[in-house]
């Protein structure tokens, strides 16, 4: 694994965290997860992507996010010693929320394993 990818996995970690317990804006709410992260090649910059359910007003969310990016910037500083602290830019991640809405296409089709075995032997 190199660096940068280790770099993204521990910023994953740090701001998964900081969303549970740190920051404290009313709009960022529900089930806030960070999917990846993006680190460029001179770590000066970093994106964040997040997946939001259970959250009302995800631009808002998103907002509350970008208002908090000073906090969030410090812990990683903080905790990752790198020569520069990268900015950091969060943007909204939907696959979460398409992968249930297809798992809940697939349901409400109720296709049972028997009709499939019918329609072969025919």
């Amino acid at each position: 694994m190199e660096r940068a990818e280790r770099v993204e996995e521990e910023i994953k970690k740090i701001v998964g965290k900081l969303i549970d317990n740190g920051i404290k804006d009313p709009r960022v709410n529900g089930l806030i997860s960070v999917t990846k992260v993006e680190v460029s090649k001179d770590m000066k910059y970093c994106k964040i992507y997040v997946s939001m359910l259970g959250t009302k007003d995800k631009e808002e969310a998103l907002k509350g996010l970008d208002s908090a990016k000073g906090v969030v910037r410090k812990e990683i500083g903080d905790k990752i010693r790198t020569f520069n602290t990268p900015e950091v830019k969060f943007i909204y991640d939907d696959s979460m929320e398409y992968g249930q809405h297809i798992d809940n296409i697939i349901s409400s089709l109720n296709i049972s394993h028997d009709d499939e075995e019918t329609e072969t032997e025919e």
